[in-house]
Order: C-alpha cells, then structure tokens, then sequence
C-alpha cells in the first residue's frame, strides 16, 4: 500500500497494490496495522456508511462536533467522485484550507480525512457509490454543514458540464466565516 501524505499533511491518500489477471483482480482494502502506523495513531472505526449518488449530485460538507468529531476512510466503490476535505481546526496552520482527489473504482485509491476536518464529495460519473468507515457513530445533534460553494473556501470544484444538485439541508449550510468550529 502506497500512503501519500496531501497539502494538509494529516489528511493521506491510500493507493492499494492491485493484483490483477484475466480473471478480475484482489487488493487488500483495509489492514489496521498499515492503516495505524501511516497516521502515528490507534484508531477504532465504529460504523460503516454507504451512498449511491447520480451524476452531479453534491454531498456535504459536513462534520461532526467535539466529542463525536468523525474520522473518514473513503472509497469510491464503483463510478467517480471528487472528495474534499476541509480543515476546521482553528489552532492548525492549515486552519480554512481544503485539499480534493479523484476517488474512483478504476484508481481505488482512499481518503483519510482526520477528526476536525468539514468532508464533502461531488459525483463525476453517472453513478457513484461511496463506502466511508468512521471513527466515531453518528450524532445528528452535533452535526454541523459549511455551504459547499462558500466564496471564502473557495473550493476548485470539477464541475464544468454539470448540473450541481445538492439536498434541501446542505443547501441551508453556514458559511465557513459562521461555523462552529474546532479549537
């Protein structure tokens, strides 16, 4: 498994060795051990959350607040997506600064993206389905969104051609300026 460090350095991008022939292929998708040294952390993931999203379709960017802040291994099952993660830790030096990467089935490859950190996806294909493992389990009272297209983030979105839809919730996000964010 090759691990990249990105832009903002506690977010990773792994890339799995893939052993393929003309039968199909096998890779190893997840191993604790190499998943724990690469971030210098122990870490428990405790729900597992899957979406299926058409062509466009914007999710996020959301997170969780103290103490139920989730950590983010995400994939791209099948189809493509442009993922995102934004650091929110104001005592960071990285602190309003975002990173993106193509996940997609062809490349396999996954985004770590760490507690104190907004996450959002676009969909580049005609279908994408996005299998996520977090750290922590789900706790709508503390969840918070950033309004995807905040001017001060200024996120490089791949979106020539589409048609960007977004839910009802995530349309009603705060801007980066006025979220809650972490210390």
């Amino acid at each position: 498994m090759q691990i990249t460090p990105l832009d903002i350095n506690d977010v990773k991008l792994f890339e799995p060795r893939v052993f393929g022939d003309s039968r199909g292929y096998f890779y190893e998708s997840f191993n604790q051990r190499v998943f724990e040294q690469a971030i210098g952390r122990s870490v428990t993931f405790r729900q597992d959350n899957q979406s299926c999203s058409s062509k466009g379709v914007l999710r996020g960017l959301h997170y969780q607040l103290p103490d139920k802040a989730q950590g983010k291994l995400v994939r791209a099952v099948s189809g493509s997506i442009f993922d995102v993660a934004i650091d929110i830790r104001k005592s960071s030096p990285t602190y309003g600064q975002w990173v993106g990467e193509v996940l997609s089935e062809e490349n396999k490859k996954q985004l770590w993206i760490p507690e104190g950190f907004a996450h959002g996806f676009l969909t580049l294909s005609e279908t994408a389905v996005v299998l996520y493992k977090a750290t922590e389990f789900y706790a709508p009272e503390l969840e918070r969104s950033i309004v995807w297209n905040d001017a001060k983030l200024n996120i490089q979105w791949p979106s020539d051609g589409l048609n960007i839809q977004v839910s009802d919730k995530d349309a009603l996000g705060l801007s980066f300026a006025s979220a809650e964010v972490f210390a």
